[in-house]
């Protein structure tokens, strides 16, 4: 009997080692299709020429578009983004930046470097039907006609941007994030699928890609000279997780309409289809997924062929955090509003009423994205057991190390493949080689930091603990020509 009962700690190890293994070879597969997916769609968009925007710039089926700027507390890089979104290369638009009860020098920036004078006439209102926070006053620059600030009381992002819905006069409304800068082109290359939508085909949301701008320089509002990456490991390591994210993940997903994540720093969308759908949760962490969620359902319910699309192309690059603790912090309440999406929309998982969203695209949220890091932990953990036991299976022990590293390492180097491939936004060889040996690296200290964090956010969304948002501590974006970079430094 004790020999029996002795027998147990290495037969449970083996076979969690199995079920990990066979866990982590699913996902990888699930994740070669989408590569495989996002490299044909890559290399088809490579193919376009460039004058193809030029045409759609002076095209009349190019609709006017509203942008939404939500800041709070962005001092530094408020002039800058603006800058940036007033060079756009597109017909007709105005930018709506909704200062959300800021404690640093936001609202007076903006104020004074753009001549602005408060509005005092009345405004015209979309009237969602969520009430938002007091707005204290509007204002509009003599310089510059589109342009309109909206100052109000602290509300969050989400508040801030119904607040900007219902100020919008134009039919598609953008929302950025206030620390981004532009490409000069982005609009163009982002409403393209939107203007050249074929006859009953109707397109309500497309999200572009999200670049990382520490490390380069940004030049009266837009990055200058050739895109650098930065030095700090932190910074590239995040930066090869938004490859992987959006060049694999986000492509093949859109493809097949599945797609449930339009970044909250780029996104553009219908604006009667965000009145119907009621405007953006204030009560959850994770406003942009769980809008897109949202949506879908408004699709199903409407028995619509609505599309929500993605362009990986038209980038828009922000600051990323430096330090560690400000990303833990960051990377949790990733997490935690990713529960609160799924938990919130529980009765579209697996619902054979949704189609593909319920039967693939919910599921896939919740058991790789949501669920992969407790998997992941639990990996980690019998590792260790094999360790501990002393009959150490050593085949199984390999073949969950070698899935484990398959799963994270060779995955983001993929991703750096698809940049390199489709859009080679870095140019020197030495970016690249880096790239690659820190997404090499990944699987041996960063993922396992990450997988730590995403499981405690997971911890805190279901005991309901108090969020601990911290502040994201800004160096700014902007440095002079010729400087390293300032996620260098």
């Amino acid at each position: 009997m004790n020999g029996t009962w002795s027998e147990w700690p290495a037969v449970i190890a083996t076979v969690g080692s199995v079920v990990v293994a066979a866990y982590v070879a699913l996902v990888a597969l699930f994740y070669l299709a989408l590569f495989v997916v996002a490299f044909r769609t890559l290399r088809a968009d490579s193919d376009i020429p460039p004058f193809h925007y030029e045409e759609l710039l002076h095209s009349s089926f190019s609709p006017p578009l509203s942008i939404l700027v939500p800041a709070y507390n962005e001092a530094l890089n408020i002039v800058d983004s603006v800058r940036s979104l007033l060079g756009i290369n597109y017909g007709s638009y105005e930018i709506i930046v909704v200062n959300d009860g800021s404690k640093d020098a936001t609202l007076q920036r903006m104020i004074d470097e753009f001549d602005m004078f408060e509005v005092k006439h009345q405004v015209p209102w979309s009237g969602l039907p969520k009430a938002t926070k007091p707005v204290r006053g509007i204002y509009r620059s003599r310089r510059h006609p589109n342009l309109v600030l909206a100052d109000k009381e602290n509300g969050g992002k989400a508040d801030a941007l119904n607040v900007g819905i219902n100020l919008a006069h134009y039919p598609y409304v953008v929302s950025l994030d206030g620390d981004t800068v532009l490409d000069p082109d982005a609009f163009l290359k982002i409403m393209k699928p939107i203007a050249e939508a074929k006859p009953g085909e109707e397109i309500i949301a497309c999200g572009g890609s999200v670049g990382i701008a520490n490390g380069s320089f940004v030049d009266r509002g837009f990055l200058g000279g050739d895109i650098r990456l930065s030095r700090n490991r932190i910074v590239v390591m995040q930066v090869i997780e938004y490859m992987r994210a959006f060049l694999m993940g986000r492509i093949g997903l859109s493809r097949m309409n599945m797609l449930l994540i339009v970044s909250g720093a780029f996104g553009v969308f219908r604006k009667d289809w965000l009145l119907e759908a009621g405007g953006y949760e204030t009560g959850t962490i994770g406003e942009d997924m769980e809008l897109i969620v949202r949506l879908h359902r408004l699709i199903r319910r409407k028995k619509s062929k609505a599309h929500i699309a993605y362009i990986p192309d038209p980038v828009c690059w922000t600051e990323a955090p430096e330090q560690l603790r400000i990303l833990k912090l960051q990377r949790i309440r990733w997490h935690r509003g990713l529960f609160e999406s799924l938990w919130r929309h529980r009765g579209m998982i697996l619902n054979p009423r949704y189609g593909r969203i319920g039967l693939v695209s919910m599921p896939y949220f919740l058991f790789v994205e949501l669920l992969g890091p407790v998997v992941e932990l639990c990996g980690y953990a019998l590792l260790v057991a094999h360790l501990l036991i002393g009959d150490i299976n050593a085949a199984f022990s390999a073949l969950l190390l070698a899935s484990m590293v398959l799963y994270g390492s060779f995955l983001s180097m993929g991703a750096v493949l698809l940049e390199e491939w489709g859009l080679r936004k870095y140019n020197r060889v030495a970016d690249i080689s880096r790239l690659f040996w820190w997404a090499l690296s990944e699987s041996f200290w960063y993922r396992p930091i990450q997988t730590v964090w995403r499981c405690r956010g997971l911890v805190q969304a279901i005991l309901g603990k108090r969020q601990e948002w911290g502040e994201m501590v800004r160096k700014g974006i902007s440095v002079g020509p010729g400087a390293g970079g300032g996620g260098g430094r």
